[in-house]
């Protein structure tokens, strides 16, 4: 298809036309850019002139202006020979209703859609992105996504009801790919054992989930939307019998699963470390079996008490190997960034491509990693401006774990993203960067 674009009479903002046209040669498309400030005429005159099946108007001023211009460009149409082509249009919400109360274009685009409903336009697929229902597997979402990540986020307010409304409002939102339910402490540590829950943390941390149907009730009101994959945090003891109550009630995407943690290292539970050791395994063969991914979110929890950074990329290579050993299909790496926030972006970087390496040093058919980076728990300002900034930053610097290449990943907050393809001798080219302690 032969595609002409232009931004309208007055109007030299180009970027949103750029950006169109860019998308429709990736699709494969001949694209011919008039530019901006374009007059009627002239633009009516190119695209008869070129044989152009689309033609693509971008406006972005006055909303009563671009109704004059409309109009006329309407009148104008019959005297040249333009019956076939497609119109389509681009702008600012007020002008795009405007657009489309013309009646002249086919498709009109707000700058509110998602990347993913223009391309499936542009690939002839018009009507069918929104209302589909996205892959439910996480490799699956993944490749449907690529190159841009899944956005992941941990989610759980004091009340269940609180919760319910607020993921069902995410879900209708299309924000997020994946949303982690995030339980109470109370639910993490006593789920399964009610009469040592202390009603006085009811909330404390998340959302009190106290029955599987609770869990069920928010699944259910977030097949809508985008349907994102849903899956919660492991409980901090009676880790298999949370397995699999979260494989039956939200088709737990992906299983989180220390190997020393939850135990009497961190006093998130009361287990003593042989116990907990053992425990998180037998859970971790449970999930393999069953064929669902696994993250042993092991690694950060050393470096968020200062642990020398060799102890986190030992640890890494540790989790991806005892997951391969256990029958681990897919393997969700998690990088946690700034961790701890005092660390360099230089030495941050050159520790994170050592941990991918090590994963990546694992790889084959049988064992598929994905990388998922996190921006730091402990960096962030409690102003939110300033924690913004932070964000953006983290998220910049994290990045770059996939630099060069389409970046399948996912995001969380603080937003983490996978990057699932492998990356060979990374080491010998940063060791400048790496810290003496490796």
């Amino acid at each position: 298809m032969k595609i002409i674009g232009a931004a309208l009479e007055h109007d030299v903002h180009v970027a949103g036309l750029v950006h169109f046209l860019h998308l429709a040669e990736e699709a494969g498309h001949v694209t011919i850019n008039l530019g901006p400030a374009v007059p009627v005429a002239r633009l009516l005159d190119e695209a008869h002139r070129s044989g152009a099946d689309m033609i693509a108007v971008s406006y972005r001023l006055t909303p009563e202006v671009a109704r004059t211009l409309f109009a006329r460009m309407k009148k104008a149409l019959p005297a040249h020979a333009l019956q076939k082509a497609v119109f389509v249009f681009g702008g600012t919400p007020p002008v795009a209703a405007e657009a489309k109360h013309s009646g002249l274009f086919q498709q009109v685009f707000s700058g509110e859609e998602p990347v993913e409903e223009i391309q499936a336009f542009l690939s002839g697929k018009k009507g069918k992105l929104r209302g589909s229902v996205p892959p439910q597997t996480l490799e699956g979402r993944v490749r449907a996504r690529a190159p841009f990540p899944l956005i992941r986020h941990h989610f759980g307010l004091p009340s269940l009801e609180e919760t319910v409304a607020g993921v069902t409002r995410i879900a209708e939102s299309g924000v997020l790919d994946i949303l982690s339910i995030g339980p109470d402490q109370n639910a993490q540590e006593s789920f399964f054992r009610p009469k040592e829950m202390d009603v006085k943390k009811d909330g404390a941390g998340g959302v009190p989930l106290r029955r599987p149907e609770d869990l069920a009730r928010l699944y259910a009101v977030t097949r809508r939307g985008n349907h994102p994959l849903l899956r919660c945090y492991a409980g901090t003891r009676d880790l298999l019998r949370w397995a699999e109550m979260l494989t039956q009630t939200i088709h737990n995407a992906w299983g989180a699963i220390p190997l020393f943690w939850y135990s009497e290292l961190d006093s998130r539970s009361s287990r003593p470390l042989a116990e907990a050791i053992s425990e998180n395994l037998e859970t971790i063969r449970w999930y393999a079996q069953h064929q669902i991914p696994v993250e042993i979110n092991d690694v950060h929890q050393w470096s968020l008490r200062y642990a020398p950074d060799a102890v986190a990329v030992a640890d890494t290579w540790l989790c991806a190997y005892i997951a391969k050993s256990l029958g681990i299909g897919v393997y969700v790496a998690q990088y946690m960034w700034n961790t701890p926030p005092e660390t360099t972006a230089t030495n941050d970087l050159g520790k994170m491509l050592a941990q991918k390496e090590m994963v990546e040093s694992l790889r084959e058919d049988n064992f598929r990693p994905m990388h998922m980076i996190r921006s730091g728990l402990m960096l962030f300002s409690p102003d939110p401006a300033v924690a913004k900034g932070q964000l953006a930053t983290s998220i910049a610097l994290a990045l770059e774990l996939e630099r060069g290449k389409p970046a399948s990943c996912w995001m969380r907050f603080a937003p983490s993203a996978v990057l699932d393809s492998p990356r060979q001798g990374v080491l010998p080219k940063i060791r400048s960067w790496i810290p003496q302690s490796y």
